[in-house]
């Protein structure tokens, strides 16, 4: 089953885990400091919260969740073959879940992740390429699409 992503910054993750738990009848799946994602049936949606203070309101990253590792590189061969520039990253740890995903970077600099979870984590994550303005080291590595080199980049994510 393939479902889409929506992840969202938050001034407040209890506030928001508490109105977003009311919206869609359910329980987050995962919750972390400064971190929370829904599993949501109905619709078919994965509702990831992150904390970043000053941001709340306003999309973090868009995604597609999908079933397997072999679903992400069919993607990765077809987004190359529409000549879209993709950033791979396989097996890497992203918002506590070793994941396989490709990026892509939309018209209006949205960014759009194809990802599958292979093994849940403890940690935020390791994706040594990746950085975000709000690189908390009590939440470990930061991970989503940054780039080192683009420290004004709002990437903390999944």
């Amino acid at each position: 089953m393939s479902r889409m992503q929506l992840a969202l910054n938050v001034g407040d993750l209890d506030q928001a885990v508490e109105f977003y738990s009311k919206l869609f009848a359910v329980r987050p799946a995962k919750l972390k400091e400064g971190y929370a994602n829904f599993a949501i049936a109905e619709p078919p949606l994965k509702l990831v919260l992150l904390e970043n203070p000053g941001k709340g309101g306003t999309i973090n990253h868009l995604g597609v969740e999908v079933e397997s590792s072999e679903k992400v590189h069919a993607e990765i061969a077809r987004l190359r073959g529409e000549g879209l520039f993709t950033q791979e990253e396989i097996n890497s740890t992203c918002c506590f879940a070793t994941q396989d995903k490709v990026w892509v970077t939309g018209p209006a600099d949205e960014k759009w992740e194809v990802y599958t979870v292979l093994a849940d984590s403890d940690t935020f994550g390791t994706s040594p390429n990746l950085l975000a303005d709000n690189d908390d080291p009590k939440r470990g590595a930061v991970c989503c699409g940054g780039s080192v080199t683009d420290a004004a980049q709002d990437a903390a994510c999944c």
